[in-house]
């Protein structure tokens, strides 16, 4: 699941997922927990290529519901803009 948030002028894709993928004629197994990754872009643009970057929210352990993970994603997600994505140096490789 997806959502897409704006912060400081970046926009901020949340993306929430069971920590085990669902075997081919399985339901998902959500017992297992949730993983949890974030985009950080520029906000829509004209552009054909708008910058963006992809994070992994550190975790010793997955997340036991997907609101921890939603929650854990917005919050990693603002500290990594305040304390590096201010200036939007964020996007660029490192």
């Amino acid at each position: 699941m997806t959502t897409i948030r704006h912060y400081r002028g970046l926009d901020i894709s949340l993306l929430v997922y069971p920590h085990r993928t669902t075997q081919p004629g399985y339901g998902h197994n959500y017992e297992e927990g949730f993983d949890a990754s974030i985009r950080i872009s520029d906000p829509d643009s004209m552009t054909d290529n708008p910058r963006s970057r992809l994070f992994r929210v550190p975790g010793k352990r997955p997340f036991v519901n997907a609101g921890d993970a939603r929650r854990a994603s917005v919050a990693y997600a603002e500290m990594l803009i305040d304390t590096d994505g201010f200036d939007r140096a964020i996007l660029e490789s490192p």
